[in-house]
């Protein structure tokens, strides 16, 4: 793509993410929030729909050639507002300060501006948030180990 072209679509991202995120202020305060918050007031479908319309920035980003370290952290912070947006009324009120959608537009602007910079960043994101989710799993593993031995050990004793 052009110039050109890629800013007038890095715009329409950014007026995208606003109204999803931060197009609502609360009268008296400097609190904002989008429609993604107020559309996960839903309980189940809400915060679905929210990842699906989120869900265009992201190949918005990967039409644009976003690599695959940053993309995969677009991914990784649309899991998480996704998933903690899930409890209700927490999750909604996380949605207003975590704003998934700012942030993968920023993710995408400063692509934009220094791609190396940006894709080097994402890649140690990318590969902690992998280490952590490694580290949980074993973590569980390890619990349910001990779980089980000690049951096994209530049951014989």
């Amino acid at each position: 793509m052009t110039p050109p072209v890629r800013l007038r679509e890095a715009e329409k991202v950014r007026a995208f993410a606003k109204l999803l995120d931060s197009a609502l202020r609360i009268p008296g305060t400097n609190i904002r929030f989008g429609l993604d918050a107020v559309i996960g007031l839903i309980p189940g479908v809400g915060d679905v729909s929210g990842a699906a319309m989120a869900g265009y920035i992201v190949l918005t980003a990967a039409r644009l050639g976003v690599p695959k370290a940053i993309i995969g952290r677009m991914v990784l912070n649309l899991g998480v507002d996704t998933i903690v947006g899930a409890i209700p009324l927490l999750g909604d009120l996380f949605d207003v300060g975590f704003r998934a959608n700012l942030r993968n537009t920023a993710l995408l602007d400063r692509y934009l501006a220094e791609p190396e910079v940006a894709k080097r960043s994402s890649r140690w994101i990318i590969a902690a948030a992998v280490t952590g989710i490694v580290l949980l799993a074993l973590g569980g593993f390890a619990l349910t180990l001990i779980v089980v031995r000690g049951l096994n050990w209530l049951a014989t004793s």
